[in-house]
């Protein structure tokens, strides 16, 4: 039979048909070539890359299992002690990054598993507390300072030549956020902790963090300062414009217990500096905003908007929303509504620890366990926050 590439060795010419067969057969065998090539690189390479990622977890590995390794032993401790009150295995037990060990009885009690003890940080974080908007800071010492320069410091041009005339100095103060004692007495029956299937750290690290919330929630807006934290509430509210250092400005609505027009929220946003209307909040109750998302502009326009997302807060005249249930609610002469950069002007101090005291004689045949720790707040920088107080003037 003869083909083209016979007719091409005896020489003989080929047809364009015979050419174009030939030409597409080895154009073929080309990309056949081409991609067999290309799919033992990919091989290679993923190899390689497969390679590269045991090596990387063989060298993880150690630290991983070492951190583990150093929480085990606490976690079973602290579950045993629990449930039955063994606190042999606590006892002289160190927790890495802690200056102390769990061992504390003269502060009464256990230090908490790491384990539990970021839940109930977790939980006190997500809650629709001042904590979400506020700045937060951990200290290991009874109180925390802060150093507040109450003037800038001073500044001028000069010509090359020319003397330079001393420029005014700072005025600095010091405010001290001493931290109080927050606790907890949840209760459980012992046929409960008994119950191997209970989950004792779940239930123990819900219930303390739903009582911790709740303190202090209240006591960042309206705490009094003594053996809890200052809320901004308490702090002496005067005319914005005319307030000194430890006075928080107030904006009126123009009716006594009542707000009828969006005039008083814009006065409100405006009456605060601009470098912190950047990064201000609203914060209200829900009765509040259940008035306020009713008000309209001039235009007809709803001042309110809720968030776009699931997650999102509301936003009012383009600011974000905090709920707090302890705002005061809608009355004559109350500050209903504050508005400003808390993370500015709110700083909550608090040491790291929680500290648990079990304790199953004073309630028989239930087990209390008594949670504590040390949270301290105050105001910071008054010139952050203002509010709206319900009054004609």
């Amino acid at each position: 039979m003869t083909t083209p590439e016979t007719k091409a060795r005896a020489g003989e010419a080929l047809s364009p048909a015979g050419e174009l067969a030939g030409a597409m057969r080895a154009f073929s065998s080309e990309i056949k070539s081409f991609k067999d090539d290309i799919q033992l690189r990919l091989q290679k390479q993923d190899d390689r890359m497969t390679m590269l990622d045991r090596k990387t977890l063989a060298a993880r590995r150690p630290a991983l299992e070492t951190k583990a390794e150093a929480e085990t032993p606490h976690v079973e401790a602290f579950g045993a002690y629990l449930r039955s009150g063994d606190d042999d295995g606590l006892r002289g037990l160190d927790l890495e990054g802690k200056a102390l060990g769990t061992s504390v009885a003269a502060d009464g009690g256990y230090l908490v598993d790491p384990k539990t003890s970021d839940t109930i940080q977790s939980t006190l974080n997500s809650t629709a507390s001042l904590r979400s908007i506020a700045s937060v800071v951990q200290v290991e010492a009874t109180s925390f300072d802060v150093l507040v320069d109450h003037t800038e410091l001073g500044a001028g041009w000069v010509a090359e030549a020319s003397g330079v005339a001393e420029t005014d100095t700072p005025k600095i103060d010091r405010i001290s956020i001493p931290l109080h004692e927050l606790s907890a007495l949840p209760k459980a029956s012992q046929r409960l902790l008994d119950d191997a299937a209970f989950d004792i750290e779940g239930w123990l690290a819900g219930r303390i963090a739903q009582k911790f919330a709740r303190s202090e929630a209240a006591a960042f807006i309206t705490g009094n300062g003594v053996d809890k934290p200052r809320g901004f509430l308490s702090h002496p509210v005067v005319a914005a414009g005319t307030e000194q250092w430890g006075e928080i400005g107030y904006v009126p609505t123009g009716t006594d217990g009542d707000i009828t027009n969006a005039d008083a929220i814009i006065e409100l946003v405006y009456a605060l500096g601009a470098e912190y209307r950047a990064n201000a909040t609203f914060v209200m109750n829900s009765k509040t905003a259940g008035k306020i998302r009713k008000l309209k502009d001039n235009d007809g326009r709803f001042l309110w908007s809720d968030g776009l997302a699931a997650g999102e807060p509301a936003r009012l005249v383009g600011y974000p929303v905090l709920i707090a249930e302890d705002m005061p609610d809608i009355a004559s002469g109350a500050d209903a509504i504050a508005f400003g950069d808390f993370n500015a002007g709110y700083t909550i101090a608090e040491r790291p620890d929680l500290r648990i005291l079990r304790d199953p004689f004073s309630a028989k045949p239930h087990v209390l366990f008594y949670a504590t720790k040390r949270v301290g707040g105050d105001v910071t920088d008054f010139q952050a926050i203002k509010v709206l107080k319900f009054q004609v003037s």
